[in-house]
């Protein structure tokens, strides 16, 4: 066993310092957990609010998911010291949340990692769902390369194309970082597809000022938590978080050590797995404290909470919360079921000459679990009537893909995009049209269109899974929609490339595998011990006080 994990190397030391007694990860725990809740409010009959407290979020590439119906959602929490259009966050701000200092931002301090990642699966009709966290140090192979770098910890391919988007866009391009978030959206998709087997239809992304105003507004001003005793109650005692509590059971905790419970992972059993697990206690305890506090029929505090979600929110731009809301309550209380991808064991690896912590994984074991639950129907209560939708809205009107011609030029400079982006169209029913390289690189995405209604639409649908806005061009041909790949998509959307599959049960299509091998100079190689708990699933009773769990 590898008992706590102990040891502080570079990525810990640089990602997660110890900054004013707390970390960075407090916050991102305790704040994604305020951020799922906030993306479930509408699942308890408050559907005739809708518009009303969701209107305005997106702002993401485009996946191209199902509305209704069964459905995986990714939920992303960035590490991020800046907001969405590349802004360090203000000193004040940094100093509250334990962040450190502009000064420290200037001087490389914070990134753009997927600290907190986890993928859900809604059955269909909404009466169930079960969600994997993703332990952030999971060793991986990316699909694609991202900033010239083909492997590494699962929750670093956002980051690295974030870098690569920024260092290939002009410093004068406002849109620089909408850019580089939306290439590091890609990245984190394509990965957790590669590395689970399984489509991503939508994703939802919260920055750190996000997790931090979001905790600000959750009603009670703490949480309660069940504790489990470890040899000798050394997980309820550690120096290093500030974590205190005098014996196991229930406890309610302030917001100073709700954020040391969320921190600690020095004295548990399991290091990074045991603290993951206090992440999903955390969600469920405020998931239950929403639909026990009057909250989600509150819709003066609904509206405040939610308008400053927005603020902090991403989705992918193609969601339509409205029309999700029939799914809603299977994110709330017993409907939700946590457990966390399975490992092998540990080890230590030395990129760049600096010690990094990983989990080894067995990606074929990963697929075949994450599998059997988002395809078991004994998950599904099938007995259950079915939530009322609401009213429908008038339909726009369609056209058919054949109808409108699709050019597409490569201004990326990358060999053979433009080809597959054809492609993967043709494929979708569009018109073949022209394909060719751009004499001139540019940053931008572009997706224009010609006069007609239909080239129009169809564009609309094209762009969304761009990530970007149709635009009508009098340069391009009447009846056609014409797509230039610039060097902020520097791969094919997930939806081109078919990761999108609507998570019927078609698996996104054949990438490089996701199973990395170990560096020759990997150090410290152990197995997960087989009576530690590791790779136990977390379970929550119904009848759970509280409705969380007992946890280390």
């Amino acid at each position: 066993m590898r008992a706590g994990r102990n040891g502080c190397h570079r990525r810990d030391a640089f990602m997660f310092g110890r900054v004013g007694g707390m970390t960075l990860a407090a916050k991102v725990g305790y704040g994604v957990a305020c951020g799922l809740a906030a993306i479930t409010l509408v699942a308890s009959g408050i559907a005739s609010y809708g518009e009303q407290v969701l209107g305005g979020i997106g702002g993401g590439i485009g996946l191209g998911g199902p509305q209704t119906g069964a459905m995986n959602i990714l939920v992303m929490g960035l590490e991020s010291r800046t907001d969405y259009q590349g802004n360090i966050l203000p000193a004040g701000l940094l100093a509250a949340m334990h962040a450190g200092s502009v000064q420290g931002v200037e001087n490389g301090v914070g990134g753009q990692d997927t600290n907190t990642l986890i993928l859900i699966h809604i059955f269909a009709g909404g009466q169930k769902a079960v969600g994997f966290s993703i332990p952030r140090n999971d060793y991986v192979n990316f699909p694609h390369s991202y900033d010239g770098q083909s492997q590494g910890m699962i929750d670093q391919a956002y980051g690295l194309a974030y870098a690569q988007s920024l260092n290939g866009s002009s410093l004068s391009d406002k849109g620089r970082y909408t850019k580089a978030n939306q290439a590091g959206q890609a990245a984190a998709v394509d990965t957790v597809e590669a590395v689970t087997g399984q489509p991503v239809d939508h994703f939802f992304e919260m920055n750190l000022a996000g997790f931090y105003q979001l905790a600000q507004l959750m009603p009670g001003n703490g949480i309660y938590v069940c504790l489990k005793s470890w040899n000798g109650g050394e997980n309820l005692h550690d120096a290093n978080s500030g974590f205190d509590q005098p014996g196991p059971g229930y406890h309610f905790l302030h917001a100073d050590q709700a954020l040391a419970f969320v921190r600690e992972r020095d004295n548990l059993p399991n290091g990074d797995i045991d603290r993951t697990r206090r992440q999903q206690a955390v969600i469920d305890y405020v998931i239950w404290k929403l639909d026990h506090n009057g909250v989600l029929s509150d819709l003066p505090v609904l509206t405040s909470l939610m308008t400053a979600a927005k603020q902090y929110i991403i989705t992918d731009s193609g969601w339509n919360l409205l029309d999700f809301a029939t799914e809603m309550r299977a994110l709330t209380g017993s409907h939700l079921q946590f457990e966390t991808l399975p490992i092998k064991g540990y080890a230590t690896i030395y990129p760049g000459g600096e010690a990094e912590d990983i989990n080894t994984v067995d990606v074929s074991a990963i697929q075949s679990e994450v599998k059997k639950a988002f395809t078991d129907s004994s998950s599904s209560d099938a007995s259950a009537k079915p939530a009322s939708k609401p009213k429908p809205k008038a339909a726009a009107p369609s056209y058919p893909a054949a109808a409108t011609v699709v050019d597409v030029y490569n201004a990326n400079g990358i060999g053979g995009l433009a080809g597959d982006a054809m492609t993967a169209l043709v494929g979708e029913g569009y018109t073949q049209g022209q394909t060719g390289d751009s004499p001139t690189q540019q940053t931008a995405t572009q997706v224009l269109y010609g006069s007609g209604a239909a080239a129009k639409a169809n564009a609309a649908k094209i762009a969304a899974q761009f990530g970007v806005t149709a635009q009508a061009s009098a340069a391009v041909s009447a009846g056609t929609a014409e797509v230039v790949i610039g060097t902020s998509t520097p791969t094919l959307p997930s939806a081109l490339a078919g990761g999108s599959g609507g998570s019927g049960g078609s698996a996104p299509s054949a990438q490089p595998s996701a199973q990395a091998s170990l560096p020759g100079n990997a150090t410290s190689v152990q197995q997960a011990s087989s009576n530690d708990d590791t790779n136990t699933p977390l379970h929550v009773a119904s009848t759970a006080k509280y409705g969380i769990p007992c946890v280390y």
